[in-house]
C-alpha cells in the first residue's frame, strides 16, 4: 500500500517547536487547504490539515515560516484516535 499526500496550503497561525526528552524536534502546524470541489451553495470549502515536522526539518520551518505563509507539504497520512475520561472515543 502507498500512503503519500501532498498538499498546498496557508498556515493557520505561527508554527509551534517543542523539544522531546531525549532532545529532539517538532514543529506542528495547521495547513489551510481549499477544496476544488463546490458546496451545496457555491462556495468552495476548506480544510485544515494538522502536520508535524522533526528533527532538522522542523527547525527550519520553526525558523522560516508564519502564519499565512504559502507551504507545499509531503508526507504521510496517520490517523489516530483516543479513549476520554468517560469511555468514549475521540
Amino acid at each position: 500500500m502507498i500512503n503519500r499526500v501532498v498538499l498546498v496550503g496557508r498556515l493557520t497561525r505561527d508554527p509551534e517547536l517543542r523539544k522531546t526528552g531525549s532532545g529532539g524536534s517538532v514543529t506542528s502546524f495547521t495547513v489551510a487547504v481549499d477544496n476544488r470541489s463546490k458546496n451545496a451553495d457555491g462556495s468552495r470549502g476548506t480544510s485544515y490539515i494538522p502536520c508535524k515536522v522533526f528533527a532538522q526539518q522542523a527547525e527550519n520551518v520553526a525558523k522560516f515560516v508564519r502564519k499565512g505563509s504559502l507551504v507545499g507539504v509531503e508526507g504521510r497520512l496517520n490517523q489516530s484516535t483516543f479513549t476520554r475520561k468517560d469511555g468514549t472515543n475521540g
